[in-house]
């Protein structure tokens, strides 16, 4: 374990001199590192760096990694970024993962991103076995509602969505 602790800080160290120059391209070959905190950590830099660009790498990561952890934290991700072409990967971790800790915060993400096309999807959730997605859909599906009907500050709805 020690060894692994060492290996990851003098990465960690390399991460953040590679962050400090914006390259992308380094973090999207983390997303395939064998650690899974420096697949999280890549996931969450390449969305500090921002642009629609990135969904198709952390959509990527949502739906390949092995790691439920680090699906989680894509889907928190792609609701962080607000794109609608977050849309599609969030709908498919939702009804498909089969972590429940994933698809609880793919519905929350998509309450987040507020988008129309999600409340069928969210429909749908509200039968999942597992009641955290369940419960998630109900809040996702209320912030849709919000944000279409009395919303006048779209950062508020953003945080009422999770």
């Amino acid at each position: 374990m020690q060894a692994v602790t060492e290996d990851r800080l003098s990465l960690f160290a390399e991460m953040e001199k590679k962050y400090e120059q914006e390259d992308t391209d380094y973090f999207v070959k983390l997303l395939d590192h064998p650690d899974y905190v420096v697949r999280t950590r890549a996931t969450c830099i390449l969305v500090d760096f921002g642009g629609e660009d990135k969904v198709q790498h952390v959509a990527k990561v949502l739906k390949h990694d092995v790691n439920e952890l680090v699906r989680h934290e894509a889907a928190f991700s792609l609701g962080q970024m607000c794109y609608s072409s977050s849309v599609a990967p969030l709908i498919d971790a939702t009804l498909n993962d089969p972590s429940m800790f994933v698809r609880h915060e793919a519905a929350i993400a998509l309450g987040v991103v507020g988008n129309k096309e999600a409340k069928e999807t969210l429909q749908k959730a509200l039968d999942d076995p597992d009641k955290p997605v369940v419960e998630s859909a109900i809040v996702a599906l209320s912030n849709i509602e919000f944000m279409e009907k009395l919303s006048k500050n779209e950062k508020f709805a953003k945080l009422t969505g999770g």
